[in-house]
């Protein structure tokens, strides 16, 4: 086994968008390719890898599915957070035209990142557990009738050429990733931009969510993300909330405070430094 500490996990198959972002992010770290989410962070957990690269959502498709439920309960913390550029190519075998295509296949949000092209080309879309699969599986089919989109990445790794690139629909098509250890590593409360990831439950009370949220207003605390998604009984409504500032400040403290009030239950993620495309994107 190689260094752990120079190791990070991800969901997926060599040439997912999530090792792009690992290569990014963490050059000098080896990519750890894992078949599910869980499996990649029980790498972490187990001691077979120091980090996790974990997509959490998509500025073109949303977020992305179960992340919010499995991520309370996965034992780790996040430490940081990348945004990846999503470049979607559409491949096929060599020797292949576009004209010979009758199937794409990919993640469904890739296919949904390219409804365009679809529909242009008058194809049918085939859903992949991910892109790097679904690259995999046209190279080892060779038939020519059958394209994928994925990264140029997939390509290089599979023999297969790229008959189209850049063929998402916007122009912006940017994937956030949290990374995420088993220990925090706290940026201290001295930081001037640190975001708070959280998750909470409302009492079940008139006007819950209302009040809960209230502190975070009455304290100029800015929300940058707050999506809701049910318990597995569909019962109780839960809250995965990103928030600016640190835990220990005094406007966050008091923001958190209040929320106590009226909260059934409330997780801290992690504390972690705001990457650059945040300030990036307001300039």
């Amino acid at each position: 086994m190689g260094d752990v500490k120079k190791t990070i996990s991800f969901q997926g198959m060599p040439g997912a968008y999530s090792m792009m972002a690992i290569q990014s992010a963490y050059p000098d770290m080896v990519p750890l390719p894992c078949r599910t989410f869980i499996d990649a962070f029980e790498a972490v957990e187990m001691g077979r890898a120091g980090l996790a690269m974990i997509p959490v959502d998509n500025s073109v498709a949303g977020r992305v599915a179960d992340i919010h439920h499995l991520l309370p309960n996965s034992g780790l913390h996040i430490v940081a957070e990348h945004f990846q550029r999503v470049n979607h190519q559409l491949i096929g075998l060599p020797g292949a035209d576009i004209d010979d295509l009758t199937h794409v296949h990919s993640h469904v949000h890739a296919l949904n990142q390219c409804r365009n092209l679809i529909y242009e080309l008058g194809v049918e879309a085939v859903e992949h557990v991910d892109t790097a699969g679904a690259a995999e599986d046209v190279a080892k089919k060779r038939d020519k009738t059958q394209g994928a989109i994925s990264s140029e990445l997939a390509s290089e790794l599979n023999g297969l050429k790229i008959m189209r690139s850049n063929v998402e629909d916007t122009e912006h098509n940017t994937t956030r990733f949290i990374v995420m250890a088993r220990d925090p590593i706290d940026p201290g409360i001295d930081s001037d931009n640190a975001i708070t990831t959280f998750v909470f439950g409302v009492r079940n009370i008139p006007a819950a969510l209302y009040k809960a949220l209230g502190g975070f207003a009455t304290n100029d605390v800015n929300m940058t993300k707050l999506e809701s998604y049910v318990d597995s009984d569909f019962n109780v409504a839960q809250f995965y909330v990103d928030v600016e500032g640190h835990p220990e400040q005094r406007k966050l403290k008091l923001a958190f405070e209040e929320l106590s009030f009226f909260s059934s239950r409330l997780t801290i993620l992690g504390t972690y430094p705001a990457h650059p495309f945040r300030w990036e994107g307001d300039s």
